[in-house]
């Protein structure tokens, strides 16, 4: 291999099997030292697989490694990090009931003591924007001081490349614009950083550079700040991709009532409801935005049935429901699909065939007296699979062999085969391309133009900008009251979802 100067990590020829499934195909990429890389594609494109073998997580099956000049074949992300490669993941792995620098602690591979790391946070976390308090618990943090932990714990141990998967997931915008400077002096101190995400808009404005997978192949590297969104999104996909139509129904007639809502989290570092007010109509989606945090599960389960409410607090076409089960919900029309997608929406162990029956065994014929029809139950996940483009071998596969994105697809055209009244949906697009993004939230337009109602709960305030008929904000356990969302902007949507402001939240 001939390397230049400028070359951080070189991977040649990577491939990758998993069983019948390609998902590295003859992959060769260069990353420069001090470059902001974006890595781009669809779910299940093979960026997941590709990072993860680069951090030491997955061997390829072919293809060689270079790093800083030297051959890389990490053994483990330890080997990878003694490296210096970084990786900051999508999900938190953070101990609610530990302190910020115990949490640095456990995740740091050299012995340290804690007075001297603690000194080191705080010195880290202040020279690049993201200041933390080592002393406070985590369960008390939002989800942007949270996502600062996972960087600094990473930063501390001084790391020449930093991955970086959907960082701006939970954050409001002005957390990703302090993320973004973070990330630029970064840049500009030497470190190369490799990020992944489905925000076209993000990567355009922060990355210098980005490659394209499709189907595990590299398809196009280009300079996003000199391509259009839209471009990128038909480089993903391989074909335009179709902007949503929006048809009102025309009715207004109230479907669900909300009212006074006030109930203590289950969570010891949940977050308390406090008094909460809203109405749903049919033929529209009410938008309800907030951080992660703010109270969205503990929302969702008073909706849901898996917390019980005191009389006449939710109201359903007039009819006091707040002490029907979760089952009784579904039977009267009302559907939800929560965030969790592994253990609180899919059982992962279990099969497509079997997850469609957890939720839809009554509406469509697939139980009859206690026995399974099983060539309808395996039509009907055939027929979520084929509908939602669900990218899966078989309906047979497990839940916890597809990837994030094409389970999310999975699940949400799983509820909305139902044809649901009432449709309560936690993070619809969450981890999803920009062309399953836009699929999903054409169905639930679709669905509405019908006359049913949905509930959108969502950090994506693009996503609730583009189809929500009215926002609200939640804010640490409170609503603000419901406005138009065509007379919102989104820097006043940001104002209104900053825990410093507190102005229009009810008491």
């Amino acid at each position: 291999m001939t390397l230049t100067t400028a070359n951080l990590l070189q991977i040649s020829n990577v491939t990758k099997r998993y069983s019948t499934v390609i998902a590295n195909n003859d992959v060769s990429l260069n990353l420069f030292k001090g470059q902001i890389h974006a890595l781009l594609g669809e779910n299940g494109a093979g960026k997941s697989t590709l990072v993860k073998i680069i951090y030491g997580l997955v061997k390829p099956d072919v293809g060689d490694m270079i790093l800083n000049n030297k051959v890389y074949a990490p053994e483990n992300p330890k080997k990878a990090r003694m490296s210096g490669v970084g990786m900051v993941f999508q999900h938190f792995s953070l101990f609610d009931a530990l302190t910020v620098s115990q949490n640095v602690l456990l995740g740091m591979d050299k012995s340290i003591s804690h007075n001297s790391l603690m000194d080191q946070i705080v010195d880290v976390s202040t020279s690049y924007g993201l200041p933390l308090n080592p002393n406070r618990i985590v369960g008390d943090l939002s989800a942007g001081e949270r996502q600062r932990i996972e960087i600094v714990r990473c930063l501390l141990q001084k790391p020449k490349l930093l991955i970086m998967d959907e960082p701006t997931s939970v954050l409001t915008p002005n957390e990703i614009n302090q993320l973004f400077n973070t990330l630029r002096k970064l840049s500009s101190q030497g470190t190369s950083i490799l990020y992944i995400s489905h925000k076209l808009e993000e990567v355009r404005a922060l990355c210098d550079t980005a490659t394209i997978l499709r189907n595990g192949s590299i398809v196009k590297s280009f300079i996003p700040s000199k391509t259009t969104s839209a471009e990128i999104a038909e480089l993903m996909v391989g074909q335009k991709v179709k902007p949503t139509i929006k048809i009102k129904s025309g009715l207004k007639e109230t479907v669900l009532q909300v009212r006074n809502l006030s109930i203590k989290s289950k969570n010891t570092f949940g977050t308390n409801l406090k008094n909460i007010n809203f109405e749903l109509h049919q033929g529209e989606i009410l938008g309800i935005g907030g951080v992660a945090g703010s109270g969205q599960d503990e929302l969702l389960s008073a909706l849901t049935g898996e917390t019980n409410l005191e009389k006449n607090t939710l109201l359903y076409k007039n009819i006091d429901i707040g002490w029907m089960s979760p089952k009784q919900r579904r039977e009267i029309g009302l559907l939800t699909a929560p965030e969790e997608r592994l253990g609180h929406a899919a059982a992962p162990e279990m099969n497509l065939i079997e997850n469609s029956l957890i939720t839809a065994k009554n509406g469509h014929g697939l139980v009859k007296s206690g026995w399974i029809n099983l060539s309808k139950a395996v039509k009907y996940a055939e027929d979520i699979i084929n509908k939602f483009d669900v990218r899966t071998d078989s309906a047979k596969n497990s839940a916890k062999n597809l990837s994030g994105g094409n389970l999310q697809k999975f699940l949400i055209g799983r509820e909305l085969n139902q044809n649901p009244e009432v449709l309560i949906v936690n993070q619809p697009t969450w981890g999803v391309d920009a062309s399953a993004a836009q699929f999903i939230r054409q169905a639930l337009l679709d669905l509405i133009s019908k006359g049913n109602a949905v509930i959108i709960i969502s950090q994506d305030l693009d996503e609730l900008l583009e189809i929500s008929d009215r926002f609200t904000a939640l804010v640490n356990g409170s609503i603000s009251k419901p406005q138009l969302t065509h007379t919102l902007s989104v820097s006043e949507i940001g104002l209104m979802l900053s825990t410093e402001n507190r102005t229009g939240l009810e008491a």
